[in-house]
């Protein structure tokens, strides 16, 4: 039958068939790509996610320990400033106590000399005492005694100074 054909046309059939049996081949080898994948192929790309799961999983965990890092350096600083603050409350307590044993000590010592002297054993003196600082209040049998009342204080251990508030010639 090919030889009933003019030349021409038998070459344009011949490249029409060839162009179609192309055609088909390349069909066939896009349905080849669409093909599920093999053993192999499905368990590279596990590993690949598990690898790239692994990798987000240890960028979380740097940074949620650089995370707790920082709140344990801010509870630790807070912890020292807590521990100093309270360092200087105790001291500063037992200061005070020791001031107030001091004050006290020294407001004692004062109405002991008051009650040794005779003009002055009898009237009722008080005696306050701060940081050292003495105030004497009260009556005073006379200028001469309000005189020895501040003398008999200044001479105490520990007396800063004193305020001779008696009022001379009330009982």
């Amino acid at each position: 039958m090919n030889k009933t054909l003019p030349q021409g046309a038998r070459f344009a059939r011949m490249s029409s068939i060839v162009a179609v049996t192309a055609l088909s081949l390349g069909l066939a080898a896009c349905d080849k790509a669409q093909e599920p994948p093999t053993a192999g192929q499905r368990l590279d790309s596990a590993i690949q996610k598990t690898d790239q799961a692994a990798e987000d999983a240890k960028i979380k965990a740097e940074q949620a320990l650089q995370a707790t890092e920082n709140k344990l350096d801010q509870g630790a600083a807070k912890a020292e400033s807590a521990a100093k603050d309270a360092g200087e409350s105790i001291k500063n307590a037992a200061n005070s106590a020791a001031s107030l044993a001091d004050d006290a000590s020294i407001t004692a010592r004062i109405s002991a000399e008051l009650a040794k002297d005779p003009d002055l054993s009898a009237i009722k003196i008080d005696v306050d005492t701060k940081d050292g600082a003495v105030r004497l209040s009260g009556p005073a049998p006379s200028e001469a005694a309000k005189e020895r009342a501040s003398t008999l204080a200044k001479s105490v251990e520990g007396v800063t100074s004193v305020q001779n508030e008696l009022v001379v010639g009330k009982s």
